[in-house]
């Protein structure tokens, strides 16, 4: 009991252990599930799900290895987010505001690790499903974020946005069809979530430039959008087919896509973070 109220009640200094405690339980429950779902077939059957991305299916309960484990890197930026954010004062304007907005992030970006190890693990057709799923989470969250602060709004715009964006990406995910470079409808959907949310924080860049809004960190912005820009232009390299692939390698370029996205992931937040009010602004969220 003691304990627990200390969990949850900030340091003198501001700092909490909450953040943590909540990403790293996330990250033990979601991996310990997927490599158990991995190991005994809960899934269903290999049906070549994510075979288009190069690596040849190994014998074994991991079908995918340099594709699979390089998910782990979403766990561990994951967890670095949460880090950063047991200290609410080194949260910036908004999401010192709303602290708990920060937690869900890092949670968002872990996910995205078992989400796709779903898919590369077990080719399975469910595993397809959760591994889009895991994406639409969180270009649903930077949509949404991006949204809530345009509109000087709360959280409820933020979650409003989020579930619209979700549920029609995985529409557009289960609908299908073939789009040219990006593969399908639920590729397309993800890439227009972000492009959407990257509109919306050039927005607000430029009402900070002119004084009407916080300041944002452009740099880490900037950074984040060229580390997925690098990721994308690597990914398209790591098809089945393409001259690059090496179906036997351990070194894939669609691992690499993995660990830069979430390093662009964790810049992202940084991005978010480093969020600082105009002195001559008087700025909330409601």
């Amino acid at each position: 009991m003691c304990w627990a109220g200390h969990m949850s009640s900030p340091a003198p200094d501001g700092r909490t252990v909450r953040p943590v405690v909540v990403t790293a339980l996330t990250a033990v429950l979601s991996l310990a599930l997927v490599l158990a779902a991995a190991r005994w077939g809960w899934l269903g059957p290999d049906v070549g799900r994510g075979d288009g991305f190069c690596e040849a299916a190994r014998p074994g309960w991991v079908r995918q290895p340099a594709n699979n484990w390089s998910n782990l890197g979403f766990v561990v930026l994951g967890l670095a987010v949460a880090v950063h954010a047991t200290r609410p004062l080194r949260l910036g304007l908004t999401l010192g505001a709303h602290p708990s907005l920060a937690t869900a992030y890092a949670v968002l970006v872990v996910l995205l690790g078992p989400g796709s190890m779903a898919m590369h693990a077990t080719q399975s057709d469910v595993g397809g499903h959760l591994d889009l799923l895991s994406m639409f989470l969180l270009s649903g969250f930077a949509l949404g974020y991006a949204a809530m602060r345009v509109t000087r709004r709360g959280p409820p715009v933020l979650w409003l946005v989020f579930a619209v964006a979700v549920a029609l990406g995985m529409a557009a995910h289960f609908r299908g069809g073939h789009v040219p470079l990006l593969g399908h409808g639920g590729n397309a959907a993800f890439a227009a979530e972000l492009l959407g949310a990257v509109a919306l924080e050039a927005v607000l860049v430029v009402r900070g430039r002119r004084g009407a809004g916080p300041r944002q960190a452009l740099r880490l912005g900037l950074a984040s959008v060229g580390v997925l820009g690098l990721a994308f232009a690597i990914w398209t390299t790591g098809m089945t087919g393409h001259a690059w692939c090496r179906p036997n390698s351990l070194l894939q370029q669609h691992a690499a896509w993995h660990v830069l996205d979430a390093v662009a992931a964790y810049l992202l937040f940084r991005y978010y973070a480093g969020e600082r009010r105009d002195a001559t602004l008087d700025v909330s969220y409601k």
